[in-house]
């Protein structure tokens, strides 16, 4: 021990180590019981837990795992309600909607993890990084196993935290054991404060069944991180007494280990330590038990008590999405000139970085450059660097700050450079971001704009059609405009939204479309389709590039009069819009540019055909390109694109 101790304090400290033991043996009887579905075991960890909950000030963010039951109890949450959470009670954190310790609650300042090991770290750097730019000198915590360090979450997070010094503690739980894998197969390095050195930042390896040493190094480290912003990643090194999940159980264990490891018990070695000083006996600990235990059983009585979940379609349906009220702000200015599509997106960023003081955009190459496509050129000298921030290529951990900073109340724009790219953040967006609110009744305002699209020769992975991938996730916004007014309009709403929203910019329009767009703010609501044209012969639906290719062909065919509908959004998607007008046409056929199979024009095709089909004349016929990647020769890929097929089949739907 380096620091000074009253015999209070130790006892109090003894207590607050020994809780979360007592809590897990009640947990294993009601495992067996069948109160509980899975038990993430802590036994033998809990010095960590314990000693870093401890170490940080109640009003900092610590971020968690499997097995950190002792952070939860250090920061006084009602037990009730922590064991409500275990037995999936509608009093939990997440209504019944999540397990065990995969829940986060603002008011004790803890955020928990998905199964996708490393993805918290992400957020963590948001957190930090909100932290530093509000100027509040807090440090913020996250924890990581030894097994999950092998993610690329763990590395492109560290590193982006060094990159940007962010004061966030890594605590590297090393038990050696990532469920069934032992280190030696799972690292070749003998420390993990030795990656410290090719991430440049500080980093240490203590003891992490020694309690006050967790406690203490973690205390010294974040009183120095909150005087000088920095990262520090700190190992703990431990082992896992009990098996991943207690259904695995430990027979993959060489014999003997285990009981190598029980002389270790954080718990045992701080009652001797206590037993010497004579601060504790045997029947104070007892004594201290019982009144643990009683504790305990209390809460558990309550929680055993709160009646079962009773479902509801529509309280889960009005929980998918943080409230919001979707209104139409109409522009003031009745004045309006014609600017191209990017400049119109560049109009709505730069009325939302003056709406939202709050609002910090990410994305490589969007500060000086200006961003690939020179979006937001000149947004550097206007806003700043710590609003217009440069980000390494690190989308998984940029994707996941944008939710960390949503925790502090920032907003966050985040570019793709292309939407194909997005590929490498994909579980932020469709396993945090989108899961966010329904979880945890925490919203992600977080923007993603999608640079997206082919027709300009740039290949399979510069070209993708990339919106479907995301219209089937609970939980996110998908727009796509097709006019420069409707991307400004529509942008400036996502920007309103404290839901995360995919934002689609189709590249091709970006320089050679213009129309007049009104100047100043406004915002035009989601799920509301526009119609470009209308007539009574037939339905035309698409969105995106989709409206310049329909309106194109039936130039050609002036003999044809169609209703146009532009969907502008596809989660919401105006249904009601597109019913009303295949009612009165009789006729349907959807366009897109995205390949034809699992298109979003399939789900759109299902409800015209489970909904109107009596007053179809014809089937619904669906258009998009072919079922290949994007090839790069501009006259393949003018093959690809589904422009030909659009004018056979339109014809052929005219004549039905």
């Amino acid at each position: 021990m380096n620091a000074t101790y009253t015999d209070n304090q130790l006892i109090e400290l003894y207590k607050k180590l020994l809780l979360p033991r007592m809590i897990e043996e009640r947990m294993l009887i009601g495992l067996r019981q069948g109160k509980i579905s899975k038990w993430f075991s802590s036994w033998g960890q809990e010095g960590i837990s314990v000693g870093c909950a401890l170490g940080m000030n109640s009003e900092e963010y610590i971020l968690t795992m499997h097995r950190n039951l002792g952070v939860f109890t250090s920061r006084e949450i009602p037990l009730q309600r922590l064991f409500a959470q275990f037995q999936g009670k509608a009093e939990g954190f997440t209504k019944g909607r999540d397990r065990s310790f995969h829940f986060g609650t603002n008011d004790y300042k803890i955020v928990g993890m998905i199964s996708h090991l490393g993805s918290q770290m992400g957020v963590a750097d948001g957190i930090a990084l909100a932290n530093k730019l509000q100027k509040n000198n807090e440090a913020t915590m996250v924890f990581t196993g030894d097994g999950g360090a092998s993610e690329g979450d763990f590395h492109e997070s560290i590193n982006v935290a060094a990159v940007w010094q962010l004061p966030v503690i890594i605590i590297v739980e090393n038990n050696q054991w990532g469920l069934s894998t032992p280190s030696n197969e799972q690292f070749r390095m003998k420390s993990f404060a030795d990656k410290g050195i090719g991430y440049g930042i500080d980093a240490v390896t203590i003891d992490g069944n020694n309690f006050l040493e967790v406690y203490e190094t973690v205390k010294y480290w974040a009183e120095e991180i909150r005087k000088n912003p920095r990262p520090v990643l700190i190992e703990c090194m431990t082992f896992r007494m009990r098996g991943h999940e207690e259904a695995s159980g430990t027979a993959y264990y060489p014999e003997g280990l285990i009981e190598s490891w029980e002389s270790k018990d954080p718990i045992l070695q701080f009652e001797n330590k206590l037993k010497e000083k004579g601060i504790l006996t045997d029947e104070s600990i007892q004594n201290y038990r019982n009144e643990l235990s009683r504790f305990i059983l209390k809460e558990l009585e309550a929680a055993d008590n709160l009646p079962k979940i009773i479902p509801n379609k529509e309280t889960e349906l009005a929980d998918l999405y943080a409230p919001f009220s979707n209104e139409e702000i109409i522009p003031k200015s009745v004045s309006e000139r014609e600017i191209r599509f990017i400049d119109a997106i560049s109009e709505g960023l730069h009325e939302a970085m003056n709406r939202y003081p709050e609002l910090i955009l990410m994305g490589q190459d969007i500060a000086k450059y200006g961003g690939a496509f020179k979006v937001t050129d000149g947004f550097l000298d206007q806003y700043g660097a710590e609003r217009v921030r440069n980000t390494p290529l690190c989308e998984a951990a940029i994707l996941g700050a944008g939710l960390g900073l949503s925790i502090r109340g920032q907003k966050s724009m985040i570019e793709m450079q292309f939407s194909d790219f997005v590929t490498e953040g994909f579980n932020q967006i469709v396993n945090n971001l989108a899961k966010a609110h329904y979880r945890w009744a925490q919203n992600a305002d977080v923007v993603v704009r999608m640079p997206t699209g082919g027709g300009v020769a740039a290949g399979p992975y510069h070209s993708q059609s990339t919106e479907a991938w995301f219209t089937k996730v609970p939980g996110l916004r998908v727009i796509y405009p097709s006019t420069p007014e409707d991307a400004k309009g529509l942008l400036l709403q996502s920007f309103a939204d404290p839901n995360p929203v995919m934002f689609f910019e189709h590249k091709k329009l970006y320089r050679s479309l213009k129309s007049s767009v009104p100047e100043g703010y406004y915002t035009i609501p989601f799920g509301k389709a526009r119609f470009h044209q209308k007539g009574e012969d037939l339905t035309i639906i698409t969105y995106g590039s989709g409206i310049h290719l329909a309106i194109e062909i039936l130039k050609k065919h002036p003999e044809i009069k169609a209703d146009v509908i532009d969907l502008r959004t596809l989660i919401p998607w105006d249904k009601e819009a597109v019913l009303d007008s295949v009612r009165k046409t009789g006729k349907a056929i959807i366009l897109h540019e995205d390949t034809l199979i699992s298109g979003f024009g399939g789900e759109i095709s299902a409800v015209i055909s489970e909904e109107v089909f009596e007053e179809l004349d014809a089937p619904v016929f669906r258009v998009g390109s072919m079922d290949t990647p994007v090839p790069f020769h501009a006259d393949l890929e003018k093959q690809f694109m589904p422009d030909k097929d659009f004018e056979e089949k339109l014809l052929k739907l005219w004549i039905y």
